[in-house]
């Protein structure tokens, strides 16, 4: 038995409660791929929230509690003012409210690029604090010591290679990656480099198809695609960005639903209904039985 957390709808509140463990772990992902072939897709998608999570969990097989959340929660221009202290909260609540993915929380940046020793640090952390089953961070062969590292101490990573948003700066912007033969040959190498260092599973984003493929079958644990290619071994997206929250699509997001829309039109409608006095009705109010 272990202890998950559910959620009361009609309170909102998460209450602990006794059940038999059904999440899927870190070593059951890695197994899907096999003879270097992944039978079906790994299905992620990034999750924030508590109530996002128990909407999303039983339709993955992780759940990404991304650094996005700097961009898509708290209008950021890009994630690099992220913190710590905010990955673990959300990441604490995506937890709770999931019984179901591996959950995985993004290292942000600054956290774990200096030494080993202080991505262990701020590892550690996330896991003891949020229950997650593991971490993401950036970077290719330069990150490799540092992957093998957490990996030894009992930390499962996920590597995130290919267009790294935290390197933003660095990259010149958020064009897709590996257009020049050395920059194609590069990524291969990074792909190779954390898988052999200890990566469970990488995502690859941002990246020419021919790149992805490659890539796909040049490691032996999955390959998450974003902007990739359907021969990866699963994708991943901003769930966000999936369900039509924003006005930009970007080139590699298929919207599956409007909800900005959705959302507005119910807005308008409650305003008009608190203006013309249509709210609450008598059936929203409290008066003595008679």
């Amino acid at each position: 038995m272990s202890t998950t957390f559910t959620l009361d709808t009609s309170t909102s509140r998460a209450n602990p409660t006794p059940a038999p463990i059904k999440r899927l772990t870190v070593p059951a992902i890695q197994s899907r791929k096999a003879g270097g072939r992944t039978e079906q897709p790994l299905v992620m998608l990034t999750a924030y929230t508590a109530r996002q999570a128990q909407l999303l969990d039983p339709h993955c097989d992780m759940l990404l509690v991304g650094d996005s959340l700097g961009q898509v929660i708290y209008g950021l221009p890009s994630t690099l003012a992220v913190t710590l202290d905010m990955m673990i909260a959300h990441g604490a609540a995506v937890v709770r409210g999931s019984y179901h993915s591996v959950v995985l929380v993004d290292m942000p940046f600054g956290s774990y690029e200096a030494s080993p020793q202080q991505a262990f640090a701020s590892a550690s952390r996330v896991m003891a604090e949020t229950g997650c089953a593991g971490v993401k961070l950036e970077g290719g062969a330069a990150m490799a010591e540092t992957i093998a590292f957490l990996s030894q101490r009992g930390i499962p990573v996920m590597a995130h290679i290919g267009l790294t948003p935290q390197a933003v700066n660095a990259l010149g912007g958020y064009g897709a990656r590996g257009k020049s033969r050395e920059e194609h040959e590069k990524i291969v190498s990074d792909a190779r480099a954390v898988a052999q260092a200890g990566a469970f599973a990488m995502v690859l984003e941002g990246v020419m198809e021919e790149i992805a493929v490659t890539v796909t079958d040049s490691v032996d644990v999955p390959v998450i695609g974003i902007g990739a290619s359907a021969h990866c071994d699963g994708q991943v997206l901003v769930a966000e960005d999936m369900l039509g929250m924003f006005e930009r699509v970007p080139r590699f997001v298929k919207r599956y639903e409007n909800i900005a829309e959705t959302i507005g039109h119910a807005a308008a409608q409650y305003a008009a209904d608190v203006r013309n006095r249509h709210f609450p009705t008598e059936d929203q109010v409290y008066r003595p039985k008679k």
